[in-house]
């Protein structure tokens, strides 16, 4: 006798919706694994979790019915999400790690940048001392102006002391101050030393200069080749430069300012900036 078929009882859910559930629960068991190992940016972390709480109230009544295809659509829009949140977190962390990288990289270069500079003007304080030193035992401290920096120890003399107006031989009452100061450069025979000249900018034109450039330069020239004459100094060692009206120190409007302005410069750098 045939068995007789057993009917449908009509409870319960689909085979392949029990199979379905288990994968989004495996599915979901993984991503939290992937999460409690991960650094999650609180804004993006809060965007997911709504999408979750949105995609996942579709069956707010825990109705069984799949609506037409509702829950596996759910499912799929959240597996695309959670991949796409995976892939952004790890471009950014990506771009953070680099950027870190290339901080770490440049930090060395830039504190050793930091470190020279301190050491530099520590020396050019150093020498600055020094300077002021042997300019009060030679009596001329207070005809020259001194200040320093992290490259070089500055020497200004003013021009009037040192040439008549318009002309670029040095006077003979200001020989025994370039004497003594051609001394005090000695000293520095290892520095690279330079002389600048530097006028105000009222205009000059006879038959020996042409502009206060070509004064400025036969100023610079005429200082460096006294000190060459009067000392061991390398002549590789000291530059001579005319640097014209172009860098004032004061105001050219006034009398006091341009006289300012018409001097010389003596530079003598630092060991760390003399090659």
């Amino acid at each position: 006798m045939a068995k007789k078929k057993k009917k449908d009882s009509g409870g319960g859910a689909a085979n392949w919706m029990n199979t379905f559930a288990d994968l989004m629960n495996l599915l979901l068991c993984f991503f939290v694994l992937l999460f409690s190992m991960s650094s999650v940016d609180a804004d993006k972390f809060e965007a997911l979790v709504q999408s979750l709480e949105h995609s996942f109230s579709i069956l707010p009544q825990g109705g069984s019915s799949i609506g037409d295809g509702q829950m596996v659509a759910a499912g799929v829009n959240q597996l695309q999400l959670l991949d796409q949140y995976y892939l952004e977190a790890a471009n950014s962390k990506s771009e953070e790690e680099g950027e870190d990288n290339e901080s770490e990289e440049q930090n060395p270069e830039e504190a050793l940048k930091q470190e020279m500079a301190e050491a530099g003007l520590k020396e050019s304080e150093e020498m600055a001392e020094q300077i002021e030193k042997m300019l009060e035992e030679q009596r001329i401290g207070d005809q020259v102006e001194i200040d320093s920096n992290a490259q070089f120890v500055r020497v200004t003399l003013n021009g009037a002391l040192l040439f008549d107006s318009g002309q670029s031989k040095i006077r003979e009452d200001a020989l025994p101050l370039v004497d003594k100061l051609s001394l005090i450069l000695e000293n520095y025979d290892s520095s690279l030393i330079d002389i600048e000249g530097h006028t105000d900018n009222v205009p000059i034109s006879n038959e020996q200069y042409e502009n206060n450039d070509v004064l400025s330069a036969y100023r610079a020239f005429a200082v460096k080749n006294y000190v060459l004459e009067k000392t061991a100094l390398e002549a590789g060692k000291i530059n001579a430069t005319g640097c014209g009206e172009y860098n004032p120190v004061a105001d050219n409007g006034t009398p006091e300012g341009r006289a300012r302005n018409r001097r010389v410069e003596i530079k003598i750098y630092n060991s760390y900036n003399s090659n």
